[in-house]
């Protein structure tokens, strides 16, 4: 099991029910809340999905541009948490090998021309619809694009994380490569805070978002928007701790 899917284990165990990461989103009007235990749900039926459905093995690549789209999206933290619990790495950078899953979001899938499907055997490819209400596309995906909405929700409820080597690579961009260990490796300045994430760097989102939290026995509650007088609003509603986020 890795460190992540441990803390994430343990504030389960200890503190299940409280909220672990509360979503915003200004634009659509979105508040999507999860508690550690409706966020581990998620996280092992995607990782039920990576593991069961392509077959994926520690050190194997996952490219998620989804986490360029919406760095700060409650499905990013949950692909990103899912991808560590099996030991697959999270690349952002376009590394030189070839990822066995790319995982787009939206617009992305919009953009994506029809020679960009991979054939099956080499890349396979995920969109998601990030529906407030947690629909699937509302048109079918072109074959052989999966649609993770419509697919996560048929994979059982529990994973059964093996174990995983602290060296094993777990996140590449353009300004960082850390290991598993070192996923973790973050200053911790107040433990038990809840955070508001305003960032739109996928690391600072899914670091703040998730890690600091689980690190910490905290909650983050992530604002994608500009409106300064709501986001007062959100601040005191949520009880967000004061401090530099």
């Amino acid at each position: 099991m890795t460190q992540i899917a441990e803390l994430l284990h343990r504030r389960v165990q200890t503190n299940g029910a409280e909220p672990l990461i509360t979503y915003y989103d200004l634009g659509s009007g979105e508040r999507t809340e999860l508690s550690a235990i409706s966020f581990r749900n998620w996280v092992d039926k995607t990782s039920n999905l990576l593991v069961d459905e392509y077959q994926l093995e520690v050190g194997d690549v996952v490219a998620l541009p989804l986490a360029l789209e919406a760095p700060a999206h409650w499905v990013t933290l949950v692909w990103a948490t899912a991808c560590w619990q099996v030991g697959a790495v999270v690349d952002l950078a376009g590394s030189a090998e070839p990822p066995r899953l790319r995982v787009l979001g939206p617009s992305q899938v919009a953009a994506l021309a029809p020679d960009e499907l991979a054939p099956t055997g080499q890349t396979e490819v995920v969109g998601c619809s990030l529906h407030p209400l947690g629909l699937g596309f509302r048109e079918p995906l072109p074959h052989p694009m999966v649609d993770y909405t419509l697919e996560v929700r048929s994979q059982p409820d529990i994973h059964a994380a093996a174990q995983v080597p602290e060296d094993t690579d777990a996140w590449h961009d353009n300004e960082r490569s850390l290991t598993q260990r070192e996923l973790t490796e973050v200053d911790l300045a107040q433990p038990g805070r809840r955070t508001l994430v305003r960032s739109s760097d996928p690391w600072a989102c899914v670091r703040d978002g998730v890690v600091l939290p689980l690190l910490g026995n905290g909650s983050a509650v992530l604002v994608v928007g500009q409106e300064p007088d709501r986001l007062a609003r959100i601040s005191t509603d949520e009880r967000v701790d004061p401090g530099p986020v």
